[in-house]
């Protein structure tokens, strides 16, 4: 009973450490990607900017649920490295997404444009639904 429960914390601690592993490479390709100045001022521009550039999505995987000047809730659906790795550790999307993926998107979107907001509603998220829902939209007047 102690070695399965030891085996268990090991395995654990291993997938924490491969998650921030992830974390750590994403962050320098956010990093390396924002050397470039780009600025956006629409939801539009986010739209082709972050999504079909930073993360490098093909359109037919990504549907525009919602979009305005100021405001841009999208559904992905793209092959995703961050599920990959979520189900191949054995841990909850919900989790690796939050750690990984979105403390990236925050860092690449402020750099983007300081006021643009990035949400992901972890109630509509893979393998749980059929994609990701996200909102990303810009704060203030």
């Amino acid at each position: 009973m102690v070695r399965a429960v030891v085996g268990r914390a090991l395995r654990g601690l291993l997938g924490r450490v491969v998650v921030y592993l992830a974390l750590a490479v994403f962050y320098a390709y956010g990093l390396l990607w924002t050397l470039k100045p780009r600025r956006v001022e629409t939801a539009g521009d986010v739209l082709n900017a972050f999504y079909y550039g930073f993360l490098r999505l093909r359109r037919e995987d990504v549907e525009v649920v919602g979009v305005s000047d100021r405001e841009l809730v999208t559904v992905s659906r793209n092959p995703c490295p961050i599920l990959r790795l979520a189900l191949a550790l054995g841990m909850d999307t919900r989790y690796v997404c939050r750690v990984v993926s979105e403390t990236v998107c925050r860092y690449v979107l402020r750099r983007l444009n300081p006021r643009l907001v990035f949400e992901r509603d972890y109630s509509y998220i893979r393998p749980h639904r059929d994609g990701c829902l996200e909102r990303v939209y810009i704060a203030g007047g």
